[in-house]
């Protein structure tokens, strides 16, 4: 009988599982000391229902002996809570925990409210008993929308962050609290090529000044005041950030607080499965890399030797499990010292990886793994000229989706490969800010943290970024793109590659005639406007 051979994907996605079936074994047995600091605690979770939120709230509950999270969620497209935890949870990323605990969903319980209201939207009810009850807190939640109106970002992010911080100081139990940043709150446009250290930084504007102002003027009046306001930020997510961080600083000092700093989130690298990612990535980078692999983005904006700070999912969690056991242990034994630290997780400091090799993975490496979805060859050129980027956006993109749109309304069909195009601009422009800047992020705290780690603790609560091997972990996020955003379901990788070879034939032979094409109708539209106009 013959045996049915694999598919080259998934081929490659068993053997990455399957070294890492020892720390899974190692994790089991939960003595580890970092396991034992959350063996019997209750947590409160804010973003659980967020990307990293869900890894997370998976990883406490494989990893230790939790034995409650409050997560806290509002209702949602006429969802309440309890809904939309039961849908929350059935994710992928549950799956290896279901099979392992097939209970573990009673150990969570939903709690009403909503970040962005005052008192956390919280019922009084439920205020006290989170008061009463939780020891450890995770403030995860955030618009991380680069494009969020500044009202909204700053009842988010600013706003928020207060009244997480008020309702920790009135839980009576607390042994550590975890504020989630970002690495680039003070990446701002006068730091660039500069040292961003692991240290508060003056806010921008006050946060009091900044509550004040989102709760008093309007909202067309404040998007107008907006980019004066931002000034050196990029977007409003950061610098509501960087103002949410001054507010850590100075309401959380009697607190036993830490904050966490990671730079570019991606798939995972290991936990629960190698590749898990959520939809919700596809508005960052993981975007870009699923538009190039579907053959529908051709270009970007880029330095090609800029860095590019990606950090796995699961190893952002682990430092933040890690940071808020070593939190209660150092605010427990100095108890004098209420020095707040700052955890940055980065690879760019001690790992480097660049948008020329990234660039180099995706229409190399990557392609032996390509989706049978793709509908283009993937390829694309990079540039660091914003004129020959807007060219190259027109060539490549705008043109092509007007022709089709219009041969899609001569045939009945919606006109959508505009949108599409004009979605992949956006993007670009988003994120051209990040890579064709850098900046030089100290993580000497990190690196502290993980190397007073037990032998135990470093496999199972791994964050080491320079035992990342940059060619595997780009395949492995492009093959859980393929698995979680494009469901594929990993497989007939080698049709799709005869697919690309095919692609690529048509591309080399079309487009010389397509630029061709475009070089005769501009010479023939300039040369009837020289005739009718000049002569």
């Amino acid at each position: 009988m013959a045996v049915e051979t694999m598919d080259p994907a998934q081929v490659f996605m068993a053997k990455v599982s399957d070294r890492f079936k020892p720390v899974h074994d190692l994790t089991a047995r939960g003595t580890s000391s970092v396991q034992q600091f959350y063996s019997g605690a209750t947590v409160f979770l804010t973003g659980g229902s967020g990307f990293l939120g869900k890894q997370l709230i998976e990883k406490l509950l494989r990893a230790t002996r939790v034995s409650k999270i409050y997560v806290l969620l509002r209702s949602k497209k006429g969802k309440n809570v309890q809904q939309r935890l039961l849908e929350m949870l059935k994710d992928p990323v549950y799956e290896t925990l279901r099979e392992q605990q097939p209970e573990f969903a009673n150990k969570i319980v939903a709690v009403s409210g909503d970040v962005s209201e005052l008192k956390l939207g919280l019922s009084d009810k439920d205020w006290n008993t989170i008061a009463d009850e939780v020891d450890i807190i995770f403030h995860m939640a955030a618009t991380t929308r680069f494009d969020e109106t500044l009202k909204r970002a700053t009842f988010i992010n600013v706003r928020g962050t207060r009244e997480i911080l008020d309702i920790g100081k009135a839980c009576k139990k607390l042994r550590s609290f975890v504020y989630v940043s970002t690495a680039y709150t003070h990446a701002s446009a006068d730091r660039v090529d500069d040292a961003v250290l692991e240290k508060f930084y003056p806010s921008p504007v006050s946060p009091k000044t900044m509550i004040g102002m989102a709760e008093t003027i309007d909202e067309e009046r404040l998007n107008d005041i907006t980019t004066s306001l931002t000034k050196s930020w990029p977007n409003t997510y950061t610098f509501t950030k960087a103002i949410g961080e001054s507010l850590v600083e100075t309401i959380g000092k009697d607190l036993p607080l830490c904050v966490v700093r990671p730079a570019i989130v991606v798939g995972t690298k290991r936990e629960p499965t190698p590749g898990w990612l959520d939809v919700s990535c596809i508005y960052g980078a993981t975007g870009l890399l699923l538009a190039v692999g579907l053959g529908v983005m051709h270009t970007s904006y880029a330095r090609p030797d800029n860095q590019i700070d990606l950090v796995p999912v699961d190893y952002v969690n682990n430092a933040i499990l890690v940071a808020a056991c070593e939190t209660a242990r150092t605010k427990r034994a100095t108890l004098q010292d209420n020095e707040t630290k700052i955890y940055t997780v980065t690879s760019s400091t001690r790992n480097r990886f660049t948008w020329d090799k990234l660039d180099y993975l995706l229409t190399n490496e990557a392609r032996y793994y390509t989706t049978p979805k793709a509908v283009g060859y993937g390829f694309v050129w990079s540039t660091y000229n914003r004129l020959l980027f807007w060219l190259y956006t027109w060539l490549l993109h705008l043109i092509p989706a007007y022709i089709i749109d219009a041969i899609a309304v001569i045939f009945g069909h919606k006109r959508r490969f505009v949108k599409l195009a004009r979605k992949m601009q956006r993007l670009s422009d988003v994120l051209a800010y990040f890579l064709t800047n850098g900046w030089k992020f100290e993580d000497q705290n990190t690196v502290t943290l993980f190397d007073n780690l037990s032998k135990d603790d470093k496999q199972i609560f791994n964050f080491d970024v320079t035992d990342i091997d940059w060619t595997e972990y780009i395949l492995i996020w492009c093959l859980g793109l393929r698995k979680y955003v494009i469901k594929d379901g990993l497989t007939d990788t080698l049709y799709a590659c005869k697919k690309q070879t095919i692609f690529k034939f048509a591309t080399y032979t079309l487009l010389p005639l397509y630029f061709y094409g475009l070089f005769k109708l501009m010479y023939c539209a300039v040369s009837f406007l020289y005739v009718t106009f000049l002569k």
